[in-house]
C-alpha cells in the first residue's frame, strides 16, 4: 500500500544528505569491534538529532501553519519510514556487512498496525515485523537486534515480531488479531519479494472464502469494545480511538473492506461500486477529522493520549479555531461537531454492512436474535430478507407520512429497517417538515414516544436517521448538544431518550426494587401521554441563554397541541416542564422535618395527581444523567417528600400536641433500654431537646443512648471522653458518623474536615447539643462513588481521623490543603463562581442559607468554619455535589436561639461565606476564613428543631 507523501519532504528528513553523511562512518565501522561501537553511538546521535528535527518541523507546520491531521500522519509515517530505511541500510552494509547474502539471510522490514496504515501521530506506537524466508539465521538475527536497540535508544515504543512468511500465515489462520495486524501490514525497506509472497500467501491460504468469519468477529469485536466504553457515542469524555463513533469503527469498516475486496484505498470502494461518492466522502471527512482531534491531543497531553477529557477541550476548540455564539460556548461548538461527526460513523457502518450483505448475498449481520418468520402486517413496506424496506425507490415521495410509519411498523414488528432505506429515509428529510401540523402524523409520533415497548432503541434510531430532529425541530436544536460539566454524562438528546426509556422501564415493573413509590404511582396517574411529553420536553430549551425550565413551558405551550394533546394535558406538561427541578431541589435541599417545607411543596403541586406524575419525572430524569448518579439515599429523600406531601395534600399531617409526641417517643425509648437500669435511662432522657426526639426514630435514639452510657463509662472523673461511632445503613446506601464529644466551637467543622480527610462525602447532618453541654452531631456519609462507607479498613480509618479531628491532632487545614492539590489535572479546569443565598421565607424557625461552590476536599470545613467564626448555631446542613458544583444547604439561628432576620447580619453571613467558599480560601496561608484563630467564639447549646 501506497501512502502520500508529505509536502515539502526534504524539510522533514533528508534520507539522502543523511545516508551521503553516514556513508562517512562506514570507514570506522571496519575497523573492529571499537570501530563498530563507535559507528553506532554516532548512528545514533545522528539518528536522534533528525528524529527530533523532523518531529519538531511536523510539530511547527500543525500548531504554526495550521496544516490537519491528515498530513501530520503522512508526515509522521514518512519520517519513520525513511529511519527505518537508513537504519536498515546502514546495518546490513556497513554494521554487519556480507559479500554474498543466502537466500536464508535476506530480510524485508514491514509496518503493522497503525504505522501500517500510515496513521502516525505524535506518540504513536511503532509495529514493525521482520519478515523471514525461512527461521532466523544469526546474521538476520544480528541485524534485527541491531535496529530495534538503536529505536529503543532513540526512545520509539515498538512492537515487533520476527516471523517467516509460513509463520505468518500460519497464526493468521489461528489467531484474528495477527490476521488483522497482516492485512495492514505494508512493506517498508529490504526483500520487497519477501512481501510479495506473504501478500499472496494471506489472500489465498487464509483471507480467501473465511470472509464472512472476519466480519463476525470484527463486529463482535466492536460490539465488546462499545459495550466497555458505555455503549453510547454521545458521553461528554469520548474515547475518539476505541468509543463508538471513533476512529477504531472507521478502522473496523476498512478492515471489512481490505478482507473482501484487497483494496488499499477508499477511493477504490468508490471506483467498485461498493460505496457511493457521497459516502465515501462523509468517511475520509469524519477520518480527518478525528485524525486532527488526536493530534491535539496528542501535542496537548505529551504523550498517546486517547480521551477527550474535559481539560483539553476547551484548548482543542481554541486550536482549531471554534468561537464562542450567544447560543454555545466554543467548547460546546466544538464537542457538537464531534458528536455529529461519530454520529456520521454509525450511519456508514449501516451503509456499509448493507452493501457487504447485498454483495457477499449472505444473511442480515445485523438480525435479530430467535426472528421467526410469520406472516404480518407491513402497511404498505415489504421484507428484504428480514429487514423491513420501501417497496420502491419513490415511496417516501408518494407517501411523505410513511417517514415516521416507517419506524413504527419496524419496532411493532421487532424488524430492522434495511440501510438502503435508512439511506432513503436521510435523503428524503426535506419532506419531514410538511408533516409538522398533519394530525396522522403527530398522531405515529406519540405512538412511536408512548410506545410499550422501549421507545428509547426507536426513538434513538430516528434520530441518528435525523427524522425525529427534523419533526421536532426544538430536538434538533439540542442534537449533539453537550453541556459543559462534570455532573451530565451525556449529550442532551442522549439524555432525553435515555429518560424515555427509563420512564418506560418503571411503568413496565422493571425498576419496582430501585424505585418502588414511582412504579407504583406511574399507573396512577390520568394523563400517560402527557407524562412522557413532559419527559421529552423536560430539556428542551437547554442552551438558549435563560432558564431552560421557563423557557421550555412555553415550547411546551406551542408543541403540546400540535403533538394532539388537550389544553388540559398541555397545562400539564408545561408545568411540569416548568417545575422539573423543584422536588429534587427541596428533597436534596431542605429539611422535610421543617414544616414549612412541606407546607411549600404542596403549596406547588396542589394536587396528588401534578405530585406523582412529578415524582415520577425527577426519578427519570435523574437516573438518566448518568453512572452513578442516582443512589439509595436520593431515593429515600425523594420518598420521604413525596409522603410527607401526601399527608399534606390529604389533611393527615399530625396535629397531636408537640409534648405528646415527645413523650411517645421516650417512652418507646424506654422499651428499647429496658436491659439498662432505670436511673440511668431517666437521666438521659432528660438531655435532649423537643427536636431531638422529633428527628430520630427509636432504634437510632437507642444506638446513640447506648453509646453515650459507654462514654460515661470510659471517662474518668474528670475527663470527658470523646466518642465516634459508625453505622452502615446498606439500604440507603450510607454511613452514619455519630460524634459524641465536649461541645465547643467550630466542632462541626472538625467533624467535616475529618470526614473529608477519610475520603467520605458528607450528605446530610443533623447537629444537637444536649443538657450536659455535650454535642451529639449525626453525619449522613457517602463514598466518593456515591455507596455506603462499608469496609472495615475505611471505616475503622474514619473513625480514627474524625477522632482526630475532633482532639486538635491533627492540622486540618494543611493537610485539606494537600489534599485538594492532588486533584487530578482534568477536574480544575472548571470554574465555579462562589454564590451564597439565604432563603428567608423557607423556614419559619431556622434562616436557610445556600452555598454553591467548586467542589474540593475541604469544601464543607471551609464554610462551616466561617458559620462558626460568625458566632452562628447550625442545626443541620444537607450537602449535595454536582459534578464540579458543590451545594450546601444550612439550617442555622443566633446564639440565642433565634431566627436571624437582622439586614446586617445577614450581608455579614453572605459575605463572609462567600469567602470561604472560593477555591483559594482553603489554600491561601493567609485566609482569614480558614486560619487558626477561625471559629473562637461560643457555641451555644443548640435547641435544634425545637
Amino acid at each position: 500500500m501506497s501512502l502520500p507523501r508529505p509536502t515539502r519532504p526534504r524539510a522533514i528528513i533528508d534520507r539522502r544528505a543523511l545516508t551521503l553523511h553516514l556513508e562517512r562512518l562506514a570507514e570506522t565501522a571496519h575497523a573492529g569491534r571499537e570501530g563498530a561501537r563507535t559507528a553506532r553511538a554516532a548512528l545514533l546521535e545522528d539518528l536522534k538529532a533528525t528524529l527530533a528535527a523532523g518531529r519538531e518541523e511536523i510539530r511547527r507546520r500543525f500548531e504554526d501553519e495550521g496544516c490537519r491531521g491528515a498530513e501530520v500522519c503522512a508526515a509522521n509515517t514518512y519520517l519513520m519510514d525513511q529511519i527505518l530505511r537508513v537504519l536498515h541500510d546502514f546495518t546490513v552494509t556497513h554494521l554487519f556487512p556480507k559479500q554474498t547474502r543466502t537466500t536464508g539471510e535476506q530480510l524485508c522490514v514491514l509496518a503493522v498496525g497503525g504505522y501500517g496504515r500510515g496513521e502516525m501521530l505524535p506518540f504513536s506506537d511503532i509495529d514493525l515485523l521482520f519478515l523471514l524466508p525461512y527461521k532466523t539465521t544469526p546474521h538476520t538475527e544480528q541485524v534485527v537486534e541491531t535496529m530495534l536497540y538503536v529505536l529503543w535508544d532513540l526512545g520509539l515504543k515498538v512492537g515487533h515480531a520476527t516471523r517467516s512468511v509460513d509463520e505468518c500465515i500460519r497464526q493468521a489462520r489461528a489467531d484474528m488479531t495477527i490476521r488483522t495486524a497482516m492485512l495492514e501490514a505494508r512493506y517498508i525497506w529490504g526483500e520487497r519479494a519477501l512481501f510479495q509472497s506473504l501478500r499472496n500467501g494471506l489472500y489465498t491460504r487464509v483471507f480467501a472464502g473465511s470472509g464472512m468469519e472476519f466480519l463476525e468477529s470484527k463486529l463482535a469485536e466492536r460490539d465488546q469494545r462499545h459495550a466497555k466504553l458505555g455503549d453510547s457515542r454521545y458521553v461528554l469524555e469520548p474515547n475518539i480511538k476505541e468509543g463508538k463513533g471513533g476512529l477504531r469503527d472507521l478502522h473496523t469498516l476498512f478492515w471489512m473492506a481490505r478482507y473482501l475486496y484487497n483494496v488499499s484505498d477508499i477511493d477504490e470502494l468508490v471506483d467498485r461500486g461498493i460505496l457511493t461518492p457521497k459516502a465515501a466522502g462523509k468517511f475520509i471527512k469524519a477520518r480527518a477529522f478525528l485524525w486532527t482531534v488526536r493530534a491535539h491531543l496528542h501535542y496537548l497531553s505529551g504523550r498517546a493520549e486517547e480521551r477527550l477529557t474535559f481539560d483539553v477541550q476547551p484548548r482543542i476548540a481554541e486550536r482549531m479555531r471554534y468561537k464562542d455564539r450567544p447560543s454555545a460556548t466554543a467548547v460546546e461548538r466544538f464537542m457538537k461537531h464531534y458528536f455529529l461527526v461519530a454520529r456520521d460513523v454509525g450511519n456508514l457502518t449501516r451503509i456499509f454492512l448493507s452493501v457487504l450483505e447485498a454483495q457477499q448475498k449472505r444473511r442480515p449481520m445485523l438480525s435479530v436474535p430467535g426472528f421467526v418468520m410469520r406472516a404480518r402486517n407491513l402497511d404498505g413496506f415489504v421484507l428484504d430478507g428480514r429487514r423491513l424496506a420501501v417497496p420502491r425507490i419513490d415511496y417516501f415521495e408518494q407517501d411523505p407520512r410513511a417517514l415516521l410509519r416507517l419506524f413504527l411498523v419496524a419496532h411493532d414488528q421487532s424488524l430492522d429497517i434495511h440501510p438502503d432505506t435508512l439511506r432513503l429515509v436521510t435523503e428524503n428529510l426535506t419532506r419531514v417538515k410538511g408533516l409538522r401540523d398533519d394530525p396522522e402524523a403527530n398522531a405515529l409520533f406519540m405512538a412511536l414516544l408512548t410506545h410499550r415497548k422501549e421507545p428509547d432503541s426507536i426513538l434513538r434510531l430516528m434520530s441518528e436517521a435525523g427524522v425525529f430532529g427534523r419533526f421536532i425541530p426544538d430536538f434538533e436544536r439540542v442534537t449533539a448538544q453537550m453541556q459543559y460539566d462534570m455532573y451530565h454524562v451525556y449529550t442532551t438528546d442522549e439524555h432525553t431518550i435515555r429518560a424515555i426509556g427509563i420512564l418506560n422501564r418503571i411503568e413496565g415493573g422493571a425498576l419496582v426494587d430501585r424505585l418502588p413509590v414511582a412504579s407504583r404511582v406511574v399507573h396512577q396517574v390520568q394523563s400517560r401521554r402527557a407524562l412522557y411529553v413532559a419527559v421529552l420536553l423536560h430539556d428542551i430549551a437547554k442552551g438558549r441563554g435563560g432558564d431552560h425550565s421557563e423557557l421550555g413551558a412555553v415550547v411546551a405551550q406551542e408543541v403540546c397541541p400540535r403533538l394532539g394533546l388537550t389544553d388540559e394535558e398541555t397545562e400539564t406538561v408545561a408545568w411540569l416542564v416548568r417545575h422539573h427541578l423543584a422536588m429534587s431541589r427541596i428533597a436534596f435541599k431542605r429539611d422535610v422535618d421543617d414544616r414549612k417545607t412541606i407546607e411549600d411543596f404542596a403549596g406547588l403541586v396542589q394536587s396528588l395527581e401534578r405530585l406523582k406524575l412529578l415524582t415520577v419525572l425527577t426519578c427519570a430524569d435523574i437516573m438518566a444523567v448518568g453512572p452513578g448518579i442516582w443512589n439509595n439515599w436520593k431515593a429515600a429523600l425523594l420518598r420521604e417528600l413525596y409522603y410527607r406531601t401526601v399527608e399534606d395534600l390529604l389533611g393527615n399531617h399530625a396535629t397531636e400536641p408537640q409534648d405528646r409526641r415527645v413523650e411517645a417517643r421516650k417512652t418507646a425509648l424506654r422499651e428499647a433500654l429496658a436491659d439498662q437500669p432505670a436511673d440511668r435511662v431517666e437521666t438521659h432522657l432528660g438531655r435532649g431537646y423537643p427536636g431531638y426526639w422529633l428527628t430520630f426514630d427509636t432504634a437510632a435514639q437507642a444506638r446513640h443512648a447506648r453509646l453515650i452510657f459507654a462514654a460515661e463509662e470510659a471517662a474518668g472523673p474528670d475527663d470527658r471522653v470523646i466518642m465516634v461511632d459508625t453505622a452502615v445503613d446498606a439500604d440507603l446506601g450510607v454511613t452514619e458518623v455519630l460524634v459524641y464529644a465536649p461541645d465547643h466551637p467550630g466542632l462541626f467543622s472538625e467533624i467535616a474536615g475529618g470526614i473529608a480527610l477519610a475520603g467520605g462525602s458528607i450528605v446530610d447532618a443533623k447537629i444537637f447539643t444536649l443538657t450536659n453541654g455535650m454535642a451529639l452531631d449525626s453525619f449522613t456519609v457517602q463514598s466518593a462513588e456515591g455507596g455506603a462507607l462499608d469496609q472495615p479498613s475505611r471505616l475503622g480509618r474514619l473513625k480514627a481521623m474524625v477522632h482526630d479531628a475532633v482532639s486538635g491532632t491533627v492540622d486540618l487545614r494543611a493537610e485539606l490543603a494537600r489534599k485538594a492539590r492532588r486533584l487530578p489535572a482534568r477536574t480544575k479546569v472548571f470554574s465555579v463562581p462562589p454564590r451564597v443565598i439565604i432563603h428567608d421565607e423557607a423556614s419559619k424557625t431556622h434562616t436557610v442559607v445556600e452555598v454553591n461552590g467548586r467542589d474540593r476536599p475541604g469544601f464543607l470545613y471551609a464554610v462551616t468554619a466561617a458559620l462558626t467564626q460568625l458566632n452562628v448555631q447550625i442545626a443541620s446542613a444537607r450537602v449535595n455535589t454536582y459534578g464540579e458544583r458543590v451545594v450546601d444547604v444550612f439550617y442555622i439561628k443566633d446564639l440565642f436561639g433565634m431566627k436571624i432576620s437582622h439586614p446586617g447580619k445577614l450581608r455579614e453571613i453572605q459575605r463572609v461565606l462567600t469567602q470561604a467558599a472560593a477555591v483559594q480560601a482553603l489554600e491561601s496561608e493567609r485566609g482569614a476564613v480558614v486560619s487558626r484563630e477561625v471559629g473562637r467564639g461560643r457555641r451555644k447549646p443548640t435547641r435544634a428543631a425545637e
